[in-house]
């Protein structure tokens, strides 16, 4: 059943107070059209008679603009020390042997909830970077498209925004040919460009996007990316690119071995990256990469939770803020599934790393989480390429409602209380309700498909560790 029919329809909300993308405002009445965008957003109006009022501040939705949602069923199985320093090579093998045993049935009820764990978390929408395209060893399905539709199907029924990205993955190394374990994830590109072609019609018909994913400098051969990213905008001229770039120090230095030139360096030299790019962690750039990689227009992903757990580095965000530079965030290896924690490891981050406080802050903005949440907004939702940019007219009708009594919040004014959201409330949500498209998709006890959906994902794990 899709949640959406269980509940009433409604077009409009008034909050005492609202984030809106120019800062927080008071008495803020919302109100959206019947296909869920964003008709009117006015400031300083008393609640109208008969209009339904938040239970608390009003926030914008959050992307989620990095996942790979077959990885939260392995989330717990990878904390194991062996007689050998680990590393995110070592995590990685594992990852593999996990992702050969995922099945259409077992994907869709994993991302079933993996995405009803977004929503009750604030995220309302997701970019999922998908690179399982065939069976078990490799063995194609009679349909190409059979585990990007398992993905499709899953976002629909819970009812997140969702920007599909096949991935092009044909090498495991620069100039080395695929191992056998990356068998399931190996497409030509004519094929590639083909299943976008196979799934537009699909993803058009519920509100979706599709884009293109070249998983790294490492797994795509140049003539490959060049063909792909040019195939792909000559079908979706607007369509986002993802690809994976320099997470790792020893991806730079094979990088520097085959080329002569850093991974972000050869892509800003041999590719067309612009805004509809999004550059995912980026973790190890030069100061003269920072600067020209920002005045592409691209996006930077950054995952915090899955950086810190695969020991990838920490993103030097002040130095991208400082070259104008874009970004949002990602859940990525779904370690954790929680935006505003997502949003306090980053700050920390920066803290540790620069031993000061408040580190993301700004003279127009110094309240750090208000700060992090509209530049998040903002960059998730360019790295979607949908209208998903805030609260303003035109934008789909997004949104989070937080709850004014949890005691994190209670009694602070807004912007307060969203840094109560943000670095206090973790072991209690604080989200009241969240909508997406103008429906109401997490009711204050939760989501409609949680019992359910959280039956399947159990048995489906306990499926595949019995594999």
């Amino acid at each position: 059943m899709n949640a959406a029919a269980l509940v009433a329809p409604v077009r409009a909300l008034w909050a005492e107070d609202a984030l809106l993308p120019g800062g927080w405002a008071r008495e803020v009445l919302l109100r959206w059209d019947a296909a869920g965008h964003i008709a009117q957003v006015e400031a300083g109006v008393p609640a109208p008679a008969g209009v339904a009022r938040a239970a608390g501040p009003l926030l914008p939705g959050m992307p989620n603009l990095h996942s790979h949602a077959f990885q939260r069923a392995l989330a717990g199985l990878t904390e194991l020390r062996g007689p050998a320093p680990d590393s995110f090579w070592g995590w990685r093998q594992r990852m593999y042997a996990f992702a050969n045993r995922i099945t259409p049935e077992s994907l869709e009820a994993i991302a079933v909830w993996l995405y009803l764990e977004m929503l009750e978390a604030g995220y309302t929408s997701v970019c999922e970077f998908h690179y399982l395209h065939h069976a078990e060893g490799g063995k194609p399905y009679a349909d190409d498209a059979t585990l990007s539709l398992a993905l499709l199907r899953a976002a629909r029924r819970v009812g997140i925004g969702m920007t599909l990205l096949p991935v092009l993955y044909q090498r495991s190394g620069f100039g080395a040919p695929p191992a056998p374990e990356q068998a399931r994830f190996i497409l030509g590109t004519d094929s590639l460009l083909a299943l976008l072609q196979r799934l537009a019609p699909v993803a058009h018909a519920q509100g979706a996007a599709l884009g293109l994913a070249p998983h790294s400098l490492r797994a795509v051969p140049p003539e490959s990316l060049q063909a792909g990213v040019a195939g792909l905008h000559a079908l979706l001229p607007q369509a986002p690119v993802h690809i994976h770039m320099a997470e790792q120090t020893r991806e730079v230095q094979e990088c520097l071995a085959w080329s002569g030139l850093t991974p972000v360096q050869w892509l800003l030299d041999h590719a067309p990256v612009d805004a509809r790019w999004c550059l995912v962690h980026a973790t190890h750039m030069t100061a003269e990469e920072h600067a020209g990689a920002a005045r592409s227009g691209a996006v930077a992903g950054l995952c915090p939770s899955t950086e810190a757990n695969l020991g990838d580095g920490i993103f030097d965000l002040p130095q991208w803020l400082a070259h104008g530079g874009r970004w949002g965030l990602g859940s990525d290896s779904h370690i954790c599934v929680n935006a505003a924690e997502e949003l306090m490891l980053l700050e920390y981050g920066q803290r540790l790393q620069r031993r000061e406080r408040n580190v993301l802050g700004s003279g127009a903005q110094p309240q750090v989480a208000t700060a992090m949440m509209l530049q998040a907004v903002a960059g998730g939702a360019q790295a979607a390429g949908r209208p998903i940019a805030g609260l303003s007219a035109g934008q789909q009708a997004d949104f989070v409602v937080l709850d004014a009594a949890h005691t994190a919040l209670c009694g602070l004014p807004a912007d307060s209380a969203l840094a109560g959201h943000v670095f206090a409330s973790h072991r209690s949500s604080a989200v009241h309700a969240v909508w997406v498209a103008g429906q109401q998709r997490v009711l204050p006890h939760g989501h409609a498909l949680r019992a359910s959906a959280r039956a399947a994902f159990i048995r489906a794990r306990r499926q595949l560790l019995q594999a």
